[in-house]
């Protein structure tokens, strides 16, 4: 496996620097999204202290026992609020893969202002809609995770500032479509390997994501990010110290006709020989509103006209969404409504 240090961005000039800082910043975005997809940040503003809190109250929460944290286990509806107990679900599936379980643990969480008095449980186009389920141990896990949404949700906002000038779009053209974002949070525990895994079962299969960008701080060790090159390669990414490393979502990718690329990535095992350790993962998956309208922005179009008819964000998220928690091909949106049986 190769490993590769993503392009890092700097971009804390792009709001204290000068107009060749920003223009330098736009095509150094606009190269690595077009190419990977995959690029890394410095100059984020997002707290250190912050980050290191949220991760100690991640740690303390996949430790409690079992029974505990299936107390705040995610509907059967398959949205993505509560915790995912280990091995629940087959990320290559959202793709049209058959793959084994997953090998992680994960907790989710949404906007903490949806309350759940718009979500309509038989109607799955309200699933991003669905309110939060937070355990009662670790005592500071509400409050820290809190902290980290919001911290994160400001992240994208600035990132959306960026994409905006690369774009030539005007900034005002996001307003409407992120005023009740239906952003996710998602902190996982990959287990060191208990043994051998299955034939073609990873810590996370190879997948796209749906929203706009992602952000990840991931540990350092074996067992990482790894993305798909154009020849068809897996290389491992690593991030820079104090970073994120980000990659652009299927919206983002619609919305600029594919000129910028949601590229196939996925969580490798850690090779048999390396110390036995777990990762722990904070991703913030930064989307648009549920029904915000994705189409291309006009700066995109090129000469061939769009390639994508519009979609409304939600559309397009449940039907990957449920293929993954389903582990099914021919799950639908629709399957969001159908509770499992006993």
């Amino acid at each position: 496996m190769a490993s590769s240090a993503v392009p890092v961005i700097d971009i804390g000039p792009f709001f204290n620097g000068d107009a060749a800082d920003k223009v330098a910043i736009t095509e150094d975005l606009d190269r690595a999204c077009s190419d990977t997809g995959f690029f890394a940040i410095t100059g984020h503003g997002v707290d250190e202290d912050l980050l290191a809190r949220t991760r100690k109250s991640v740690v303390d929460f996949f430790s409690l026992p079992l029974e505990e944290k299936l107390k705040v286990e995610r509907p059967p509806e398959k949205v993505s609020r509560g915790y995912n107990r280990f091995m629940d679900r087959s990320l290559s599936y959202s793709i049209g893969k058959e793959a084994p379980p997953d090998l992680q643990e994960a907790f989710a969480f949404g906007p903490e202002e949806f309350t759940g008095e718009d979500w309509v449980k038989d109607d799955p186009s309200t699933a991003m809609l669905a309110p939060n389920r937070w355990p009662q141990n670790p005592p500071d896990f509400y409050d820290t995770i809190q902290e980290f949404d919001q911290a994160m949700r400001w992240l994208g906002d600035r990132i959306l500032d960026i994409i905006a000038a690369t774009l030539e779009v005007d900034r005002r053209y996001f307003n409407d479509k992120f005023d009740h974002q239906s952003s996710v949070g998602r902190v996982i525990r990959y287990p060191a390997p208990a043994g051998p895994a299955d034939d073609g079962q990873l810590r996370a299969g190879e997948h796209t994501d749906y929203g706009t960008v992602t952000f990840l701080r991931g540990d350092a060790v074996p067992g990482g990010t790894e993305v798909m090159t154009r020849d068809g390669d897996w290389i491992e990414v690593t991030c820079p110290p104090g970073g994120f490393v980000c990659n652009i979502g299927d919206a983002l990718a619609r919305w600029t006709n594919d000129r910028w690329r949601s590229t196939l990535h996925r969580v490798g095992n850690p090779p048999a020989d390396a110390k036995r350790m777990d990762r722990i993962s904070l991703v913030y998956f930064h989307s648009p509103n549920h029904d915000a309208l994705i189409e291309c922005i006009p700066s995109c179009v090129g000469a061939k006209g769009p390639k994508y008819e519009p979609i409304t964000f939600a559309e397009h998220y449940l039907g990957k969404v449920m293929k993954a928690a389903h582990a099914r091909l021919n799950a639908q949106a629709a399957d969001a409504a159908k509770r499992e049986q006993a």
